[in-house]
C-alpha cells in the first residue's frame, strides 16, 4: 500500500506529523480588550440538532457511544479522489442540505472527478466548491435530493475542555464507518500551513485540537465529535515517529483537528465567494514553547508570550515596528533582541497558538490589533493592521 503524507518538522522535537488522512492505495487510474469579530456571511445552514443525552436516562457510556453513532455515521462519508496518478481514500461530513460536504483540502488535491460513498451503500459523483490550503479544509457538492441527506450539527470548538471525551468516524485503510475513542489532549495546537512563501517557508495554521483518539490513514476530513453528536473538528494529521518494516508511519497516539469554530468561520466564504483570505501579521515565531534557558536570554521579566523570532521585511508587523531577534546567542540559530508580545487586545497569550487562534476566529485583513510588547524590559502598546496571506 501506498500512502500520501504530510510531514512536519517540529523546531525542537524530531519527528514527523501524517496528515492523517488521504489513503492511496497501490492502484493506476487513469483519468483542501474584547475581541470584535469581523462577521462571516449570513448563510442559511439547516443542520440536524444535536443529540442531547441525559445522564440520568442512560445506564452505560456505551449507549452514549453506539447512540452518537446510530444517529451521526448517515452523515459521514467516504471520499475518493481520482488523479493522474491514481487515486486516494479520505473522509467527510454533509455540511447542509444543500450538497456540501466538508473535508480536507490533501483529500482531494489534485483530483479529476471525486467519488462520495454514503453508509447506507449509495454512491455517487461530486464537485469541487473551493478548497482553504491555509487550514486544509475543502468543501465538496453532491447532486442529491434533501430528504436522503444528513447534515451534521456542528458544536462549539472553544468551549472544548481538556480531558473532555471525543469520538471520531471516518474511512482508515478503506475500512468504512469505523468509530474511535479519545479524549482532548490540548487546544489551541499549530501546525505548518499548506501554504508556503515564495523562499518556501510555510505559514502557520492555527487552533487545531489535538486528541488520541484514532486517526489513521483514510480518517483525513472525517469529523471529531463531541458526546452530544456534534462536530468539534475536522480530522487532519497524526503525528508520527519513524516508519515500519514496510515503510508506513508509525502512529504515536497524537492527532490533530481542525477546530469546528474555524471551519464555522471559513466555510461560509468558501461557498459564497470560493475563497477565505486569512489574516497575515508578519511574524515567525516558535511553534513550541521556549525553554527557560531560552527566555533567559531574551527577557530579564517573563517567561510566556509570543516571542518574535522575526519579522517579514515590508510585512504589516515591519510596518508597525515590531522587532525580531538579530544577536547571536550561545545556543545555535537562537537570536535576541526580538519583541515579546504578552497580549492581543487585552487578551493575554502565553503561546504562539494563543496569538494565532486569536486572529484567526476573530479578524479579517484590514483590521487593527492592539498588541502589548515587552521590548528592552519595557512594556508597550502597538497597533498594527491585519494583512492578506492571498496578496
Amino acid at each position: 500500500m501506498k500512502k500520501r503524507i504530510w510531514v512536519i518538522i517540529a523546531a525542537i522535537t524530531i519527528m514527523s506529523v501524517l496528515a492523517a488522512c488521504r489513503f492511496t492505495p497501490n492502484v493506476n487510474w487513469q483519468i483542501g480588550n474584547n475581541a470584535t469579530s469581523t462577521p462571516v456571511p449570513a448563510i442559511q445552514v439547516t443542520a440536524v440538532p444535536p443529540i442531547i443525552i441525559n445522564a440520568d436516562d442512560i445506564a452505560s457510556t456505551d449507549q452514549i457511544l453506539t447512540t452518537i453513532y446510530d444517529k451521526v455515521n448517515a452523515g459521514v462519508v467516504t471520499i475518493i479522489s481520482y488523479t493522474s496518478s491514481g487515486e486516494g481514500s479520505g473522509s467527510g461530513f454533509v455540511y447542509d442540505y444543500d450538497g456540501h460536504i466538508i473535508t480536507n483540502y490533501h483529500v482531494v488535491e489534485g483530483a479529476e472527478s471525486i467519488e462520495v460513498a454514503f453508509a447506507n451503500g449509495q454512491k455517487v459523483w461530486a464537485t469541487l466548491v473551493a478548497t482553504d490550503i491555509d487550514s486544509d479544509i475543502a468543501v465538496i457538492k453532491v447532486n442529491i435530493p434533501p430528504d436522503e441527506l444528513v447534515p451534521l450539527s456542528m458544536g462549539d470548538s472553544d468551549a472544548l475542555k481538556v480531558g473532555q471525551m471525543v469520538v471520531a468516524i471516518g474511512n482508515p485503510y478503506r475500512l468504512t464507518s469505523t468509530m474511535t475513542l479519545g479524549i482532548v489532549s490540548a487546544k489551541g495546537r499549530v501546525l505548518d500551513s499548506l501554504r508556503t512563501t515564495e523562499d518556501l517557508t510555510s505559514y502557520t495554521a492555527g487552533d487545531l485540537i489535538q486528541t488520541d483518539a484514532a486517526i489513521n490513514p483514510g480518517n483525513s476530513g472525517g469529523p471529531l465529535l463531541n458526546l452530544n453528536g456534534e462536530v468539534i473538528g475536522i480530522n487532519r494529521a497524526i503525528r508520527t515517529s519513524g516508519t515500519t518494516i514496510e515503510g508506513e508511519a508509525v502512529n504515536t497516539g497524537i492527532g490533530y483537528a481542525v477546530s469546528i469554530n474555524i471551519v464555522k468561520r471559513v466555510v461560509p466564504y468558501l461557498i459564497r465567494d470560493g475563497r477565505y483570505d486569512y489574516p497575515l501579521m508578519g511574524i515567525s515565531s516558535s511553534s513550541t514553547e521556549l525553554t527557560l534557558a531560552q527566555w533567559e536570554m531574551v527577557s530579564d521579566t517573563v517567561t510566556s508570550g509570543v516571542y518574535v523570532v522575526s519579522v517579514t521585511p515590508g510585512g504589516p508587523a515591519d510596518q508597525a515596528g515590531l522587532i525580531g531577534g538579530t544577536k547571536p546567542t550561545e545556543l545555535q540559530g537562537f537570536y535576541s533582541g526580538g519583541d515579546i508580545i504578552t497580549a492581543v487586545d487585552g487578551m493575554p497569550v502565553k503561546v504562539y497558538g494563543d496569538l494565532i487562534a486569536y486572529i484567526f476566529k476573530n479578524k479579517s485583513p484590514g483590521d487593527v490589533i492592539t498588541l502589548t510588547i515587552i521590548r528592552n524590559g519595557q512594556q508597550k502598546e502597538v497597533e498594527l493592521t491585519l494583512g492578506s496571506r492571498s496578496q
